[in-house]
């Protein structure tokens, strides 16, 4: 088995943000914490989580995300934690990504991953390019609002690899194509990934996505748009096109949990209980 990417689903307790659209809010997961400092057996997870981390490596993976059912920064201890494993492993991971919102992420949180934890790109999950539209889809705290172009000044001012990941609701089609690939520019963004909207029938999630989702019409807009005005530079490893248009690189993703995954498209998820999974919404997927 080739693994091409690890996500770490990094252990926290409830998101500071309630997302409309939340994949994690469609289904119950039950994934005991054995990550924890106070958990009496904790050197001992501790040394199965390695062992995960070692086999993902051993299959050839290079990648790892970090993200989970809250922000990741929620929990900056094991953010450490990790950082340090991993240097401690015979072969570390060198390529290390993280999924957010921004909450909760100052400079000290950013110097923190890219010293410490070894990230080199961030991935910024946002809803609009309106600050306070993108912070009431993602039911964000007023007192944490992003304040999207600041944030994204002070990741690219830390050397790191920005990627938009745009959860294509229909506050981007409001604004019409040409302002949305304005707003990328003037984010500086390095990667842009169009997330189109996973339904689960019958979630208030799924109801809300139903009346908020932007057009199919509208992603095909911007993907035509895209594929004709730039260059193909390949195939990533989840099999999805990936295209270079104004100085960035352009992907759209129409299968964010997966479900059409290729067999030889592996991907492996770490889960809290120090156990590697390869569905994000069925714990019968256990691998090790």
């Amino acid at each position: 088995m080739k693994v091409q990417s690890l996500s770490v689903c990094v252990p926290t307790g409830e998101c500071v943000n309630h997302c409309a659209f939340c994949v994690s809010r469609m289904h119950h997961e039950d994934y005991p914490n054995k990550m924890s400092n106070s958990n009496p057996y904790f050197d001992l997870y501790e040394k199965d989580y390695i062992r995960r981390l070692e086999f993902a490596r051993d299959n050839g993976c290079n990648t790892v995300m970090l993200t989970g059912t809250a922000e990741p920064q929620q929990n900056l201890t094991f953010l450490r934690e990790f950082g340090t494993m991993n240097q401690n492993l015979s072969s570390p991971f060198r390529w290390i990504e993280i999924q957010t919102t921004g909450v909760l992420m100052d400079r000290n949180v950013l110097r923190l991953l890219r010293n410490h934890v070894g990230v080199s790109t961030i991935s910024l999950s946002i809803s609009s390019f309106n600050s306070e539209e993108n912070m009431l889809n993602n039911g964000t705290p007023v007192n944490h609002m992003v304040k999207i172009l600041d944030f994204c000044s002070l990741v690219k001012e830390y050397g790191f690899n920005l990627r938009l990941s745009l959860n294509m609701t229909n506050c981007f089609e409001k604004q019409g194509l040409d302002l949305v690939l304005r707003n990328i520019r003037l984010c500086l963004a390095d990667q842009v990934t169009f997330r189109r909207l996973y339904v689960q029938e019958g979630t208030p999630q799924g109801d809300w996505i139903k009346k908020n989702a932007c057009s199919r019409e509208f992603l095909d807009r911007l993907e035509t748009h895209i594929l004709n005005n730039g260059k193909r530079l390949g195939i990533l490893e989840y099999g999805q096109e990936q295209w270079s248009y104004d100085n960035a690189s352009y992907v759209f993703d129409r299968d964010c949990m997966a479900k059409d995954q290729k067999e030889a498209m592996k991907y492996l998820i770490l889960r809290p209980n120090a156990r590697l999974y390869s569905k994000w919404d069925d714990s019968a997927s256990l691998v090790f």
